[in-house]
């Protein structure tokens, strides 16, 4: 233990000290308005479902702009997102290969994803979690990402928090782009987008293709020479029509068509996997139809949705079809959002979700109620309740705290508490084998239960901030696979803990830095750490953005060592990034990015190779 934080409190020290030896020079210089820290106190936070400023929302959130997917220059969402603190990220293989999220050491499977808030985690896989393998960052206005379970607000899967992404809506006016950009691995990139907005309404159209020879899915190291190409399509599209009376009907559709090489499965092979000739094809739609209306002279916002998400799998080994799945989700929801005054907000509403997957299906009915109360202009509480009646299980309700104090301009404190459920999945509850008789019966649903503490500091009119956050999570009742008994039982638990510290300091000369540190210390029920899950990870990020015509970015991630599923260690690693953009004129850009800069030889999960040295140059033009 003495080492461990030991270690934390290094790593802190180490991020924190460029932020304590710029203060003196600082406070010489003039505060911007135009700041993105100051953001902090008017950015409004739309998945906690009130629609909540972040600094009053109580609860820990991360948000990424387009903006911020730009300035890092990640190609994927999968990436971005690994730049939040107490978020992780486990890839089978680069381009392609099967990605996902885990916040607070909790499983991936157990992040609910949402796409314009419409859930999209696969109804048709063993756990029911979201690939991010391959979501291009190009269609993405902004991620929301709420950490610790988040069940009274979007009900199930929502155990260790929820990834709320929002795709780009039209400009004020008539615009598009195209752009194109050409890398390592023979990797093509192109897309463009047009969209308009007036009066009567507005739309935005854009495609995005993506090729790529890859590289070994198996690592290289391992003598695994073959390697692994991925392609894919996206088409978004987006509308709103602007009707009487203030009301409006929108839709929005987001559908990918994608192909991913990988390597085949080998008990004798590090990671057990080695070359191969597989194949997976992928289709998934996202979308959903929205009519929101006011009532009682604009006190009363109602929404009226119906979303729809899809996917479709087809594995081949050798050329012949070895596996398929399929699963759809129809969403119906009814919110109602009443603001009685200044002090007091009420959100309310009702779901029904009716998932299917492999000619099976569930349902599963939601109605919840949120309250926001403001004592005062310091003072923000916020209590909800929610009660999911599912077809085949007992009724669930979870209850949610979260309160932020705004002790002085500079200093806010927040704490939150709230209860998570996971409903055991369409497969979980059909598959059986290896000589049992039936699917268990008995399975219940899993559960968590969190806590976490925060402070927000701002000082220097607003140049440095600085934030610190303690979590405690236990989860119950986890669904894993008994190959004695041939099916799945309720027979784990998890108790995570830790601490996430986040700095940024906006330097003289249009620099910023940005510091983040997450130290996550997560156990089973018998008391052995997590695999695939690091105890210490963080980032820092040095970026230039001045008015003129250059910016860049300078990228450096941490992730420390992990324990595999076979008992041994993978090593810890260092990746260093570097992006960079130049305006040539008002309308076009020159950009690219090196990635991995100094060819750092690491992995993610055991026996799955990443790039070395790499990067990519693109043009982009805007009309």
């Amino acid at each position: 233990m003495r080492n461990t934080f030991a270690a934390l409190t290094g790593f802190a020290t180490l991020c924190l000290t460029p932020l304590v030896g710029a203060q003196e020079a600082l406070q010489e210089a003039q505060a911007d308005p135009s700041s993105d820290l100051g953001l902090i106190e008017t950015m409004v936070v739309e998945a906690t479902r009130l629609g909540q400023r972040k600094a009053e929302a109580g609860s820990s959130i991360s948000v990424l702009t387009a903006e911020d997917l730009e300035m890092l220059g990640k190609v994927y969402v999968l990436d971005a997102i690994a730049q939040v603190p107490g978020v992780t990220i486990n890839q089978n293989g680069a381009f392609g290969g099967n990605a996902g999220v885990r916040i607070r050491g909790a499983a991936s499977e157990q992040t609910l994803v949402l796409i314009d808030g419409i859930p999209v985690n696969d109804p048709s896989s063993p756990g029911g979690g979201f690939n991010f393998a391959r979501m291009d960052s190009a269609t993405v206005e902004r991620i929301e990402v709420l950490k610790g379970p988040q069940s009274t607000l979007w009900g199930t899967d929502a155990i260790g928090g929820v990834v709320a992404i929002t795709t780009k809506k039209a400009a004020d006016r008539l615009a598009g782009d195209l752009f194109a950009e050409y890398g390592s691995f023979d990797t093509l990139r192109a897309g463009g987008s047009v969209s308009n907005r007036s009066d009567a309404g507005d739309f935005r159209l854009a495609a995005i293709s993506s090729t790529s020879d890859g590289i070994s899915k198996a690592d290289a190291a391992e003598g695994n020479s073959e390697t692994d190409a991925f392609e894919s399509l996206t088409l978004a599209a987006n509308g709103g029509l602007n009707l009487p009376r203030g009301a409006r009907l929108t839709a929005d559709f987001l559908w990918t068509d994608a192909e991913t090489e990988f390597d085949s499965f080998t008990f004798s092979a590090v990671g057990r996997v080695s070359d191969g000739d597989e194949v997976s094809e992928t289709e998934e739609v996202a979308s959903n139809l929205s009519l929101t209306f006011p009532l009682l002279r604009g006190r009363l916002d109602n929404q009226l949705l119906v979303g729809y998400s899809d996917i479709q799998r087809e594995n081949f080994t050798d050329g012949l079809s070895s596996f398929d799945a399929t699963g759809d989700r129809l969403l119906l929801r009814y919110q109602g959002t009443l603001t009685a005054n200044e002090r007091h907000r009420v959100a309310f509403g009702v779901e029904r979700e009716e998932t299917n997957a492999n000619e099976d299906g569930t349902s599963i009915d939601g109605l919840f109620a949120l309250y926001e109360l403001s004592p005062s202009n310091e003072l923000s509480i916020t209590v909800g309740l929610r009660n999911d009646d599912h077809e085949r299980y007992d009724a669930v309700t979870t209850g949610r705290v979260a309160t932020s104090w705004r002790m002085s301009d500079t200093l806010a404190l927040r704490a939150s508490w709230g209860e998570g459920f996971k409903a055991p999945t369409i497969f979980q509850t059909t598959f059986f084998c290896c000589g049992a008789e039936a699917p268990n019966a008995d399975l219940e649903p899993e559960t968590s239960e969190a806590f976490d503490l925060g402070v927000d500091w701002r000082l220097l009119k607003d140049r440095l901030q600085f934030s610190a956050t303690l979590f405690r999570q236990d989860t119950e009742n986890l669904i894993d696979f008994d190959f004695a008994l041939g099916g799945y039982f309720n027979v784990a638990e998890v108790e995570s803990r830790g601490l996430e510290l986040a700095g940024e300091l906006s330097l003289p000369a249009s620099l910023r830095l940005t510091v983040d540190y997450a130290y996550i210390d997560a156990k089973d029920g018998d008391g052995a750490p997590l695999t695939r899950l690091p105890e210490h990870s963080g980032d820092l990020t040095l970026s230039y953005d001045a008015p003129g015509r250059f910016s860049t970015a300078l990228l450096l991630r941490y992730n420390g060592s992990e324990q595999n599923t076979d008992g041994t260690v993978l090593d810890r690693w260092w990746r260093v990034d570097l992006t960079g953009r130049y305006a040539l004129s008002e309308r076009v850009e020159l950009y690219g990015r090196i990635e991995n800069l100094f060819d750092e030889d690491y992995q993610q999960i055991l026996g799955y190779g990443t790039p070395g040295v790499s990067g990519s140059l693109g043009l982009r033009m805007r009309f």
